[in-house]
């Protein structure tokens, strides 16, 4: 497979099943963020409501597209994810995996929703950080500019899920004349066609969206396994054709030749330097290729690296540029080095369509099974009182936006918080800050804080551990 032998074989199907199996993990642990609030206003009976996010789960993950995935794929440096060593890239992957796992079950047994995108994202971080400090290494362990991205997304998210919610469902009272929908759900009986069918569309909402944004960490978390068991494989796009890679090179040398590089900064002109450098070694590299497969596969992470080096180094050099309003360099050029370098990186950025399948099926899967200790905790251990379809309409409406800006943004959120947070605050905006939980919150809270430190200490033991028996 892959022309692995068979051990490797092995190992790499068991890394592929362990990526699935956190999916289904994320499936169940997070399936409350969706079904807890129609569940508690019977807008729909339990299994009906788990198959539905189930479904609508599924097809976010399908087509929700891959910028997610990539920023979990660009955490790590490609340099650690490609070991001469074999083993120590298996060590590297299993070990943020086996981390994940752990977590999310042990949580999940307690019934705290706690995040699974901190959970994942805490377990590379841990890889990274034991990576730097091993003989021989790279000091640049973790992509820093994209860990202070996700480290952002996950801090802000929350909060800004908690008072959203206190600001909708104000506005909410104001407009909706209706006053039914503020009221505590009757025991056992549907609420009226048009409170069901707001409930049941944002519950379809938070279902599609935790796909596109939870689900993408999973085919991220695959291609992290492909590129560093495979990469002569999985590094570059196979569909693509090299001569298109090598039109988009032309044209970014084409319009860096014709910038006006008089005013510019030596450091401006060292990045156009950089550039000039990996475009003229690409396409010698690729110059008589018609598909990928003509090249040599041990040059295929070479190719990867120094697309990803031109895409960054351009980016800095129109950070640079771009503190002078780009009066130095016309907007027109800074657009055109934009376009192509952004159709530079689909080489690299990239999921076969099995790995996208793949993956939905598994959070598909396991959002129908395992949500009920979540759903106890979600639907009535947040707030004193019980949830009422106005609360839960606008918590979810709140959850489903959030994450959807953020999956457009190629931004890993947390689902479980956003909707706790969006709960909460729901509930302070009813009756203040009184009216919730004291001792949920504080779980809630304490989960929040401690995941990214537990798992980063717990995936860099089990990943040097794994490194020294794999050898």
């Amino acid at each position: 497979m892959f022309g692995l032998d068979a051990g490797l074989t092995i190992l790499l199907l068991l890394c592929l099943f362990a990526a699935c199996a956190f999916e289904f993990i994320n499936g169940f642990h997070d399936t409350a963020n969706a079904v807890a609030t129609v569940i508690y206003t019977h807008s729909l009976k339990p299994r009906i409501a788990v198959m539905w996010s189930g479904f609508w789960n599924f097809i976010g993950v399908y087509f929700g597209g891959i910028a997610v995935a990539m920023g979990i794929v660009n955490l790590l440096p490609v340099e650690a994810l490609v070991d001469a060593n074999m083993s120590h890239g298996i060590a590297m992957i299993m070990s943020l995996i086996f981390t994940a796992i752990i977590w999310n079950l042990g949580t999940w047994y307690l019934g705290i929703p706690v995040s699974s995108s901190h959970t994942l994202i805490g377990s590379i971080f841990g890889v990274g950080l034991a990576f730097m400090f091993l003989p021989g290494s790279s000091s640049v362990a973790l992509n820093w500019h994209k860990v202070q991205e996700v480290g952002l997304s996950l801090l802000i998210s929350p909060f800004l899920g908690f008072f959203l919610a206190i600001l909708l469902m104000y506005l909410m009272r104001i407009v909706i004349k209706n006053k039914q929908i503020f009221k505590k759900p009757p025991a056992s009986k549907a609420p009226p066609f048009w409170i069901r069918f707001i409930m049941i569309f944002t519950c379809t909402a938070v279902s599609f969206s935790h796909g596109s944004n939870d689900g993408q960490k999973g085919v991220g978390l695959v291609m992290m396994i492909l590129i560093g068991i495979v990469p002569g494989y999985f590094a570059l796009d196979a569909k693509k054709a090299p001569k298109d890679m090598n039109s988009k090179l032309v044209q970014i040398e084409t319009t860096i030749s014709n910038l006006n590089t008089n005013n510019l900064k030596s450091s401006e002109k060292e990045y156009l330097l950089i550039i000039n450098s990996k475009i003229d070694s690409l396409l010698l590299l690729s110059k008589n290729a018609n598909t990928f497969k003509d090249i040599p596969e041990n040059k295929h992470f070479e190719i990867r690296k120094d697309i990803i080096l031109i895409s960054k180094t351009t980016d800095k050099f129109i950070s640079s540029v771009s503190e002078s309003g780009y009066k130095i360099i016309p907007a027109e050029q800074i657009a055109d080095l934009k376009k192509n370098i952004s159709s530079l990186k689909t080489n690299t950025e990239f999921a076969p369509w099995w790995v996208i399948l793949m993956i939905s099926l598994s959070l598909g899967v396991g959002t129908m099974v395992g949500w009920k200790r979540i759903v106890i905790t979600i639907g009535e251990k947040i707030g004193k009182t019980q949830l009422n379809y106005a609360q839960g309409a606008a918590s979810q409406f709140i959850a489903a936006s959030t994450i959807s800006a953020s999956s457009l943004l190629g931004l890993p959120v947390s689902t479980t918080h956003v909707l706790s947070s969006g709960i909460a605050g729901c509930m302070v905006a009813e009756n203040g800050i009184k009216n919730l939980q004291a001792k949920t919150m504080k779980n809630i809270g304490l989960a929040w804080i401690v995941t990214l430190p537990v798992t980063i200490v717990l995936s860099g033991l089990i990943f040097l551990i794994l490194r020294w028996i794999l050898g």
